[in-house]
């Protein structure tokens, strides 16, 4: 008989993953993703509340699902948590923030909002769980939530832009540090996904039609789509995938 090679396993079994931005849309469906294929889970958002309901279902489901409150904005309390609650072998950073406008028009409030989640409460949040994984000496796979607006320009998404091109930035920097350690540093980027969020861009026909043009399968992302590549990138079928952009865009970024 042949000697054929083995598929690498795509199981989470005995992973811990954190989910910052679980409450809801791309968060919550990659928590399920993760439960899914065997990880236990921490559910995390400054929504306690809404985390409850969605650790209630994912264990009625029996899924190992727990639930920590947390607002990576405020870094010195995000670090204290991930230590106190770590080490994960798994990151799936979610949190973020939106405040659309023409680039004339942005406020420095609105600026320093945007970019207070996107990038320095994801920056300090992988920074954190990489360094409890580096502590303890083990492997792991820390990913970012990113966006195609991470790699083009969008209409009235300066600011949005700019903190996804820097989540880019930071993210190769660490996989390149952090390679030695065996932990894995990479980002999703999805095009626009139908969530609560993303609703009233979609209730918008002009902004649709652009959405519609713009991707090349011809319909908007659902949550549904980013839900296999983070469990790709959280297992060892990605072991040798570090410091690149998986993206989800349905060819907007092809041309």
């Amino acid at each position: 008989m042949p000697q054929f090679p083995s598929t690498p396993s795509f199981s989470l079994s005995g992973k811990r993953a954190l989910v910052a931005g679980a409450s809801s849309g791309i968060g919550m469906a990659c928590a399920v993703a993760l439960a899914e294929h065997g990880a236990e889970v921490t559910l995390a958002a400054r929504r306690t509340g809404a985390l409850q309901d969605i650790a209630q279902d994912m264990s009625a489901q029996g899924w190992s699902a727990h639930v920590l409150e947390l607002d990576v904005s405020d870094v010195a309390t995000t670090a204290e948590a991930v230590a106190r609650n770590g080490p994960f072998d798994v990151l799936l950073s979610s949190a973020g923030l939106a405040r659309h406008s023409r680039a004339i028009d942005t406020t420095p409030k609105d600026f320093d909002a945007v970019m207070g989640v996107n990038v320095r409460g994801a920056y300090f949040l992988t920074q954190a769980v990489a360094k409890g994984l580096l502590d303890a000496g083990r492997p792991g796979s820390l990913i970012n939530i990113s966006s195609q607006m991470g790699h083009v320009g969008g209409r009235e998404r300066a600011v949005y832009c700019a903190s996804k091109f820097a989540v880019e930035g930071f993210t190769k920097a660490m996989a390149l540090e952090f390679g030695p350690g065996k932990i894995r540093v990479n980002t999703i980027c999805p095009t626009f996904i139908l969530t609560e969020l993303t609703k009233t861009t979609f209730d918008d026909p002009d902004k649709r039609a652009w959405i519609l043009e713009k991707i090349k399968l011809g319909r908007p992302g659902e949550i549904e789509d980013i839900m296999g590549a983070v469990v790709y990138l959280a297992s060892d079928a990605s072991a040798l995938v570090t410091g690149t952009a998986m993206m989800v865009d349905g060819g907007w970024t092809a041309d």
